[in-house]
């Protein structure tokens, strides 16, 4: 399985490079965060450098924050370009409608 893994994380890479540049870093969040963040998680909107993930409050917009670096460069690394340059994290409950 070992060996299976960047086969599988390029074609992961090569899937997303085709969807639409303004939707690759919406997609490539569950990819980078991982199943137990994603299920928790709602990446909404890219615009201008700047994702923006809904969360369930603000202990995990606190927790979350701390791997910042990690998923900018994960999201970077396979969308394969430097477009996301910052993520907020907003609590559900502060959500615009």
């Amino acid at each position: 399985m070992l060996r299976a893994k960047p086969t599988l994380e390029k074609i992961v890479a090569e899937q997303l490079r085709r969807a639409p540049a303004n939707e690759q870093p919406l997609l490539a969040w569950s990819v980078i965060c991982g199943k137990a963040v994603a299920e928790k998680t709602s990446p909404q909107s890219f615009n201008e450098g700047e994702l923006i993930v809904i969360v369930p409050d603000r202990g995990w917009q606190k927790e979350l924050a701390s791997f910042l670096p990690q998923y900018i460069a994960g999201i970077n690394g396979i969308i394969g370009k430097d477009r996301v340059q910052r993520i907020t994290f907003t609590p559900a409950s502060t959500k615009k409608s």
